[in-house]
């Protein structure tokens, strides 16, 4: 009886603390938005966060979206094979990367350097009271801090997510015509028949919704650090298992609502 007790209280508990969290994360999203086109313009900032945050995250999306290209090209070449389907091949690697692959691993890879160093970053002002300082001065934390952040995610994870499905579908041309014996020219030129504009905007648009998810949650658990350097590991460690399993499940509902348009 007391183990159930104890069972529901800590269920009790988990729920009120999501439903604060959520609702905190929703107030400074609609924050953020509001702040986002009032003046002054950090512009400053946010090419310097666009530097940090996209160009610091580049080169490891891009090889791992080449080194995908080439595990699908061949899983698909093995499995269509089977229905002599192997000229298939470079257009159902193409849709796979354009509408899954490349927005969602870019935005795996981003997720997980970035939003750590965001919650990090935030964590230790918010505990050597940097924050409480800006507040203090009278300038807004949310203005300060989040939207430049947040016009920085906006612009470098789109811009990733397109280099990183250019780079996927060159690693499936090339092991294409490495070990399955497919001209290269024949490979882009199926690809570009086999594959639509859609299948392209309806990748990149996850990305905006998957970047401000990203830059929502690191920056609410890092405003709201407390405890000290053991207070900001765990931030930018709940911060991490937050931002993924945000990815993975909005993938899911935008999949799901996409496919009704495209």
């Amino acid at each position: 009886m007391r183990f159930l007790i104890r069972l529901s209280q800590r269920i009790g508990h988990g729920v009120a603390d999501f439903l604060e969290n959520f609702g905190a994360m929703m107030r400074l999203g609609g924050q953020t938005i509001a702040h986002s086109f009032s003046r002054p313009f950090e512009l400053h900032e946010v090419f310097k966060q666009i530097e940090h945050l996209g160009l610091g995250s580049i080169s490891i999306a891009l090889m791992t979206l080449f080194a995908t290209g080439m595990v699908m090209a061949l899983q698909f070449a093995v499995g269509l094979d089977r229905f002599g389907g192997r000229d298939y091949v470079s257009v159902v690697v193409g849709l796979a990367i354009l509408r899954e692959l490349g927005p969602v691993l870019s935005s795996v890879v981003v997720g997980g350097r970035v939003s750590s160093g965001i919650a990090a970053e935030l964590g230790s002002m918010a505990v050597t009271e940097q924050i409480d300082a800006i507040r203090a001065l009278g300038n807004n934390p949310v203005k300060k801090l989040v939207v430049p952040r947040m016009w920085a995610m906006m612009i470098a994870l789109p811009s990733l997510a397109l280099f990183a499905d250019i780079v996927g579908i060159l690693g499936g041309m090339a092991i294409s015509s490495l070990e399955l014996g497919l001209r290269p020219t024949t490979y882009l030129s199926d690809t570009i028949d086999g594959v639509q504009l859609i299948d392209l905007v309806t990748g990149l648009v996850k990305t905006y919704v998957f970047g401000f998810g990203i830059v929502l949650i690191a920056c609410h658990n890092g405003m709201r650090t407390y405890g000290g350097t053991e207070g900001v590991g765990q931030a930018t460690t709940k911060t991490v298992v937050a931002s993924l399993i945000f990815i993975f499940l909005a993938d899911f509902f935008l999949t799901r609502l996409l496919l009704v348009f495209g």
